[in-house]
């Protein structure tokens, strides 16, 4: 059965002082659906776990996300989380401290209609 995105939205998030790249992502995450609100499923009598939920976040070190704990964090749909290489890191020449900073694309899908 094909598929269609009805939404995506960006958000930004850091962790600046743990160098903790899942916290930062899961900031990005709830910067991104933070505005969001989907009235759709009363309006057209839909159950938003037909909803499928896709979510990349970028980050400097991917391999460091938890992606599993991620995915329990989001609140509607069937959700998968992704991290690839993106964001930054930014380095306080002062006292080395590293601010992690993640970016994270959420998108939805439904069942094409018709």
């Amino acid at each position: 059965m094909s598929e269609q995105r009805f939404i995506i939205e960006m958000g930004m998030g850091n962790d600046q002082y743990g160098q903790d790249y899942t916290k930062a992502a899961a900031r990005a995450i709830e910067d991104a659906i933070r505005h969001s609100s989907i009235p759709m499923f009363a309006s057209l009598g839909k159950d938003s776990k037909e909803m499928r939920v896709q979510v990349t976040v970028g980050v400097q070190a991917p391999e460091e996300v938890d992606c599993d704990a991620l995915v329990k964090n989001l609140p509607r749909g069937c959700a998968a989380v992704k991290a690839v290489f993106g964001g930054m890191n930014v380095t306080n020449p002062d006292d080395g401290n590293v601010l992690v900073i993640a970016s994270a694309a959420v998108e939805a899908f439904l069942p094409k209609q018709g």
